[in-house]
């Protein structure tokens, strides 16, 4: 059984910083691409940085040059490193892994941590 875990949300003011990390735990598969998406009350998820296995990474233009996405494949982990925090970034961040299972691609999302920014 494949699981997505994710860690590091909280409350913090404008201008601070969060940590986000998120672990797949499980057997028998090898992870493609990861990423962080986020889901405001009343908006549809949105992405927010992808990365690919071999450390290509893509941003949400609101993002560029505040968060930064990295992975460790040794400890199957992902990371988002958020700065300059807004109160607009308030949202549930999923953490998201394509994964072959089996020789299947699988996409798997994790339950969610929730960041919000006070201003």
């Amino acid at each position: 059984q494949v699981q997505l875990v994710e860690s590091g949300g909280g409350l913090v003011q404008t201008g601070g910083s969060l940590r986000l990390s998120c672990v797949v735990s499980g057997s028998r598969f090898s992870i493609n691409a990861m990423g962080w998406y986020r889901q405001a009350p009343g908006n549809q998820r949105e992405l927010v940085a992808g990365i690919t296995r071999g450390g290509s990474t893509n941003y949400e233009d609101s993002m560029k040059g505040r968060f930064t996405i990295s992975r460790d494949n040794a400890k199957n982990t992902v990371y988002l490193q958020m700065n300059s925090l807004k109160p607009e970034d308030t949202a549930v961040y999923y953490c998201n892994a394509i994964l072959s299972v089996g020789g299947v691609t699988v996409n798997y999302w994790g339950q969610g941590t929730q960041v919000t920014v006070s201003s």
